[in-house]
């Protein structure tokens, strides 16, 4: 039986000074079951304001994770590609730093057992180091409401998109225009895409963007 009062918190505390309450994976998996869809869709991007240690992400991760290895498992070149795809469209933004870490360190677990599972006579250690990148640079220590990082810098994501096959590009974009983009009343500073449904919607403008490289170099690249 799930025990909700030994799950919810870490300390009294907690609670009081950050307002920490976890959500319990059975409403977890409610709330995700709502867009069910988009959760088995290996590009579709999450992003957790509030992410703790992780609740949210991780089950995120195990429903894309499958539908990437029933459909490339048998070719272990398609499946890194796709599975690197599927954790980078995962973000955070968590307050406190013990759960900013333990959330990436969930979220790698996770994914490095289940490769291990099917490639362990193959392990390609460089392929994961672009992994642990891609986590430490998607789950970010600051503050969802300030929308800055613990040194009161603009919280900025990176958006990672796969392209020409073995390569894959960044744009990064500032959170705050993100979060403060009314499609209703686009600025100069946003540009219009057609969306899948073929409606013109407005995205902000990245604050920089970077040449193609192979994703297996993403480390190198950008350490």
């Amino acid at each position: 039986m799930y025990d909700i009062k030994a799950n919810l918190s870490k300390s009294r505390e907690r609670i009081r000074d950050h307002g920490e309450v976890f959500t319990p994976d059975f409403i977890v998996e409610d709330m995700l079951n709502l867009v069910i869809n988009e959760t088995q869709r290996i590009e579709s991007r999450f992003l957790e304001p509030a992410c703790g240690d992780g609740n949210f992400l991780i089950k995120i991760l195990e429903r894309k994770l499958e539908v990437v290895k029933r459909n490339y498992r048998k070719s272990q070149f398609d499946y890194e590609r796709y599975s690197l795809l599927a954790i980078s469209s995962l973000y955070g933004v968590e307050l406190l730093e013990d759960n900013t870490k333990k959330a990436r360190a969930r979220l790698y677990d996770y994914f490095f057992k289940q490769y291990c599972k099917l490639y362990k006579e193959a392990i390609n250690s460089e392929f994961l180091k672009n992994i642990e990148y891609l986590l430490n640079r998607n789950i970010i220590q600051g503050d969802a409401l300030t929308l800055k990082d613990p040194n009161g810098e603009p919280i900025v994501f990176s958006e990672w998109s796969l392209a020409n096959g073995k390569k894959i590009k960044r744009r990064d974009f500032q959170y705050s225009d993100l979060a403060t983009l009314d499609q209703n009343n686009p600025s100069l500073f946003s540009i219009s895409e057609t969306s899948d449904t073929g409606e013109t919607v407005f995205s902000p403008l990245p604050v920089k963007e970077y040449p193609l490289i192979n994703f297996m170099e993403i480390y190198k690249a950008y350490e």
